[in-house]
């Protein structure tokens, strides 16, 4: 039965949302690994390439609510393929764009299908799930993210680096065209989730409990990217392994990506977001310490980049499967706007990471930067589950008045009836 329930989650609906989510992993990830090679062809600093890197994060933080906006009331369907469809386009565009500032441009414009397409996939994948599946039905679609890491990512650094990064790129402008057929050739035409009005679904934003979701995923997921952005000195400066051997640790890293993705699916589903995302945030400082006293040993430290890389994204669907139940009637906006949170956390993760290293604390002080971020992210789920309770409580009185109205007026009627 175990078996069958599985098989029924990976259908082909969800699986074209999975290589969805793998052509968009293999842009946002794989720029870092060739980073070297399109500041030498570009004839620009490294510093100056990485503008690239925030430009797409900006494309995303500014794309996910307005896209969503736009084309939230039209099919589902439809709008999936049209996002992929123009992230394939302006993938194809960065790959062909003949200087720096054109590629910044180009760079930027493919960030903004991203967080729509990961917000309403979402969506979609829970309506599309089995009762009591929702959360890994979302987990099949980042999965795509993950597959991303452990193949795509290795395979278009290492063409970037022997052959040119502009195939790539290529590459995976086509991956995102064959995306968007297999979603129009698989994906049943879903009704849209509402018809409300953009600016009216923009209320959802008044609820306290959306901005502490908010704040779990901009500042509590930190932890990963203060912990991941400085991987390559963790593992060769600490623990001693060649500059060779990170892509072999990046591989078990995004190994550990694909189990924690499914298993966070999973937990959310058995026992309840909230619980599953409090769970793994205190896994995640614990993870951190670890590696603080660890890492200096090289297989105790392979050891921990699969479990953290695993703890890392076991916390994306039961997020997701968050916002979603908190924001009934505008759940594709509010999952399109932890998307850009998402890559706030990146930047923060990463700006912050950096800051002990320029000041001499060494490649480990990272570690205790995600701690204090993820411990942040773990009180917003206290004070989240506390403001639960509250209106729960509030609820109970009403509801236990009325119950005890009906009882009276039951038994006057019985005795009228006896009488």
């Amino acid at each position: 039965m175990k078996k069958a329930g599985f098989l029924a989650t990976m259908k082909p609906s969800l699986l074209t949302l999975t290589l969805g989510g793998f052509s968009i992993g293999m842009t946002e990830f794989m720029m870092m690994g060739v980073l070297p090679d399109v500041a030498t062809s570009l004839k620009v600093s490294i510093p100056e390439a990485g503008h690239l890197i925030t430009a797409y994060a900006i494309g995303v933080i500014i794309g996910a609510p307005l896209m969503v906006g736009l084309a939230g009331n039209f099919p589902p369907k439809k709008v999936l393929i049209t996002l992929m469809l123009l992230f394939g386009t302006f993938n194809a565009l960065f790959s062909i764009a003949p200087n720096y500032e054109l590629l910044l441009v180009a760079r930027l414009f493919s960030g903004l299908p991203h967080g729509a397409f990961f917000g309403m996939g979402a969506v979609v994948a829970s309506r599309l799930a089995q009762p009591g599946r929702e959360a890994r039905a979302v987990s099949v679609m980042f999965a795509g993210l993950t597959i991303a890491n452990i193949a795509g990512v290795p395979i278009g650094t290492f063409i970037g680096h022997n052959l040119s990064w502009r195939i790539s790129f290529g590459i995976i402008a086509i991956v995102a065209w064959l995306a968007a057929l297999s979603i129009k050739k698989w994906m049943p035409a879903l009704k849209p989730g509402s018809h409300t009005r953009f600016i009216d679904s923009l209320k959802v934003f008044g609820k306290s409990e959306l901005w502490l979701i908010i704040g779990i995923s901009s500042i509590g997921t930190g932890g990963l990217f203060a912990w991941i952005s400085y991987i390559a000195p963790l593992m060769t400066e600490i623990a001693g392994f060649s500059p060779n051997a990170m892509t072999i640790i990046m591989i078990i890293a995004g190994l550990g990506m694909a189990v924690g993705n499914f298993m966070g699916g999973r937990l959310a589903d058995k026992y309840s977001p909230l619980k599953t995302t409090s769970l793994l945030l205190l896994s995640m400082i614990a993870s951190l310490l670890i590696i603080t006293v660890v890492n200096y040993y090289k297989a105790p430290a392979i050891v921990m980049t699969f479990i953290t890389g695993a703890v890392a994204f076991a916390v994306i669907a039961p997020m997701q499967m968050l916002m979603i139940n908190a924001a009934k009637g505008s759940e594709m906006l509010a999952s399109a706007a932890l998307q850009a949170s998402a890559n706030t956390g990146n930047a923060l993760g990463a700006y912050l990471g950096g800051l002990p290293i320029a000041a001499g604390f060494g490649y480990m002080s990272p570690q205790y930067v995600g701690v204090g971020l993820a411990f942040t992210g773990f009180i917003f789920c206290i004070i989240l589950g506390l403001q639960s309770r509250k209106k729960k409580q509030a609820a109970q009185p009403a509801t236990t008045v009325a119950e005890g109205t009906a009882t009276i007026v039951h038994q006057i009627d019985t005795k009228k009836v006896n009488t």
